[in-house]
C-alpha cells in the first residue's frame, strides 16, 4: 500500500511540474538588465549596513545593483549580472560580519509550488556565485516568494521580465 500511495504521489508531482512551464512566447532578451528604475533599491543614497555604521555606496558602483534578472523558466545567470555578483561576493568576503538574504522571485506563470522551487533555485544560484568570490555561507540566507512579490503588475512580458529576478537584501532595507 505504501508503494502505491508512493508512485501516486511521484506521479502526481511530475505530472503538475511538467504540466507548469509557460506557453507564452518567450523574448529572448528576457536575460538582459532592466531599467535602473524597475527596482526601487537601487539608486541613489544606498547604504550597507556594517556593524554600527552605514556606508554609502555610489550609484555607479556595481554595489548599488542588488537585482538579478533571470530568462524565462531559468536559474542561469547572464554574463551581464556576473560582474555585479563579483562585486558583492567581494565585497561580503571583505564584511564577514555582514548577512544578506537572497530572495528568489518568479512572474505569475506556473503553478504556485513550481514557482517557489524556480525562485528557490535563482536565489542558490547567486548565492552560489557569492560563495565563489569569497562570501562565506553563513553570510548568505536564502528564501523564495516565488509570484508573491512582483514588482510590476502588469500581465505582459515587460511586467514578467521585471518580476523574474533574486534580490540581494542587506540588513537594514
Amino acid at each position: 500500500m505504501k508503494k502505491l500511495f508512493y508512485w501516486a504521489a511521484v506521479t502526481v508531482f511530475s505530472v503538475g511540474f511538467l504540466g507548469c512551464s509557460a506557453t507564452a512566447p518567450v523574448d529572448e532578451s528576457a536575460s538582459a538588465p532592466a531599467p535602473r528604475s524597475a527596482d526601487p533599491a537601487e539608486g541613489r543614497g544606498m547604504t550597507l549596513d556594517i556593524g554600527a555604521q552605514g556606508e554609502a555606496v555610489d550609484e555607479d558602483s556595481l554595489l548599488s545593483r542588488t537585482t538579478i534578472y533571470f530568462g524565462l523558466d531559468s536559474s542561469e545567470i547572464s554574463p551581464d549580472f556576473r560582474e555585479v555578483l563579483r562585486a558583492h561576493g567581494n565585497y561580503l568576503a571583505a564584511h564577514p560580519e555582514i548577512r544578506i538574504t537572497i530572495e528568489g522571485h518568479t512572474d505569475e506563470r506556473g503553478s504556485r509550488e513550481y514557482n517557489l522551487a524556480l525562485g528557490e533555485r535563482r536565489a542558490y544560484a547567486v548565492r552560489q556565485l557569492l560563495m565563489l568570490q569569497g562570501a562565506a555561507a553563513n553570510q548568505l540566507e536564502v528564501i523564495s516568494f516565488g509570484e508573491e512579490r512582483p514588482v510590476a503588475f502588469e500581465h505582459d512580458e515587460a511586467a514578467w521580465r521585471l518580476n523574474r529576478r533574486a534580490h540581494l537584501r542587506y540588513p537594514g532595507r
